[in-house]
């Protein structure tokens, strides 16, 4: 076969430094066109941002020859570059913690991660940010430490 061809699909999640609640509804659009724009500036298409006050949730697709941490970090340090320097969350200097999860998605699956990512404000009026991460660590097999998982 004379070339590539890649169809990788990823959900990542990733919270504000110490899940501090600072992407209020009244800024939130901005922080995700801020997000929308890094990946446009990184080759990196994302194809649905949302979330709430102390996390994101982003739907993906990375180049071929780009790694899905090489993308998250462009990803987090880019927007949190680009939402100082434009003042989008004047409360406090911005941050991202830390770490991240990713998980593949299928294409027969991508409307349904779409949907999950558009209604975070309703998803979470009954579940914390701590007790909707172990779900998708649970629903994807992903072994971790409980001891670790917060620090």
């Amino acid at each position: 076969m004379a070339s590539t061809h890649v169809q990788i699909l990823y959900h990542c999640v990733w919270s504000t430094k110490y899940r501090d609640p600072v992407i209020r509804a009244e800024v939130e659009n901005d922080v995700w066109s801020v997000i929308v724009g890094v990946g446009r500036h990184n080759e990196i298409e994302v194809l649905k941002v949302g979330g709430v006050d102390d996390h994101v949730h982003v739907l993906v697709r990375v180049p071929k020859t780009m790694a899905v941490a090489e993308a998250v970090k462009r990803l987090k340090a880019g927007s949190s570059k680009s939402l100082n320097e434009n003042r989008v969350v004047s409360s406090c200097r911005f941050a991202w913690q830390a770490g991240y999860g990713a998980f593949t998605v299928s294409s027969s699956a991508m409307g349904a991660v779409k949907l999950y990512i558009e209604t975070q404000r309703e998803h979470h009026r009954a579940s914390t940010f701590q007790e909707e991460y172990v779900k998708l660590l649970k629903l994807h097999g992903v072994e971790y430490d409980e001891a670790y998982l917060w620090t």
